[in-house]
């Protein structure tokens, strides 16, 4: 079956916001609508292999996350994960690849879906630290929000315009206005990019929720107690939500009360 026969078969078999072509190398490249957490978007190749098929990300899911790291070594915990993931999904960790392979059952749309929440899952992982060192501040705010009597709820999980879910550290509710928190809190200025670039996603992405919520705003908070951030960092994020600093509470509270 040549790459063109094989892509339109595949098509037939996925959703409208899958998209098949001819890959570069062999077989067929299928864009998903699942996103890395710099939204780039997430890409899976099926192969023909011995009258089957194989569904693989050509390294991009390791690579990605070994370019957004400080080191170039994967931490034993984050090994550990990464099996976690493989395990739970199906999928085999080959020469740095995730494979795919399928079962008796299985459909290349199945596959194709699976391997690209490996993917999405696996990149995801880059985040586990810095969440780690944002649990302080992060019950420092929940309690000023307590104090101050704003209703709010934590870790609120919301659909974005990809189909991916976003993670909201805080939703605040008041009498004028609803508002989407991110709080960026880290203390090595090696993690401060990758955090920031997570938020202008999760805002990008679901920015579709503030034409169905005209009262709706997204607050960028950084946790300036640790000196990380730079004037870069507060303009790759301010265009797409509104700036407020941990150590400025009470620009905080007019921001969550009244926009």
């Amino acid at each position: 079956m040549t790459s063109n026969d094989l892509c339109t078969s595949i098509g037939k078999s996925l959703p409208p916001l899958f998209q098949c072509s001819p890959a570069a190398q062999e077989g067929v490249r299928v864009r998903t609508p699942l996103m890395y957490p710099d939204g780039g978007i997430v890409d899976v190749f099926v192969l023909e292999r011995n009258g089957g098929y194989v569904i693989t990300d050509f390294g991009d899911a390791l690579g990605w996350l070994r370019t957004q790291s400080v080191s170039a070594r994967r931490s034993p915990r984050q090994q550990l994960l990464i099996d976690d993931v493989c395990q739970t999904l199906g999928v085999e960790l080959k020469r740095g690849q995730l494979v795919l392979r399928p079962g008796a059952s299985d459909t290349v749309a199945e596959m194709v879906v699976r391997l690209g929440q490996a993917v999405v899952r696996i990149s995801d992982l880059w985040f586990t630290p810095s969440r780690r060192v944002a649990e302080s501040t992060s019950d420092e705010v929940g309690e000023w929000l307590r104090e101050k009597r704003i209703n709010f709820d934590s870790q609120v999980r919301h659909t974005g315009r990809s189909g991916r879910d976003w993670t909201v550290d805080y939703q605040t509710h008041t009498d004028e206005r609803t508002s989407l928190v991110f709080l960026l809190s880290t203390s090595t200025r090696g993690a401060v990019h990758r955090v920031s670039e997570h938020v202008l996603a999760s805002c990008v992405d679901l920015n579709h929720l503030k034409i169905e919520q005209p009262n709706l705003g997204f607050v960028s908070l950084f946790d300036d107690t640790s000196d990380v951030w730079r004037e870069e960092d507060f303009a790759l994020v301010e265009d797409h939500s509104e700036i407020a600093l941990w150590s400025r509470p009470d620009q905080l509270e007019l921001l969550l009360r009244h926009g």
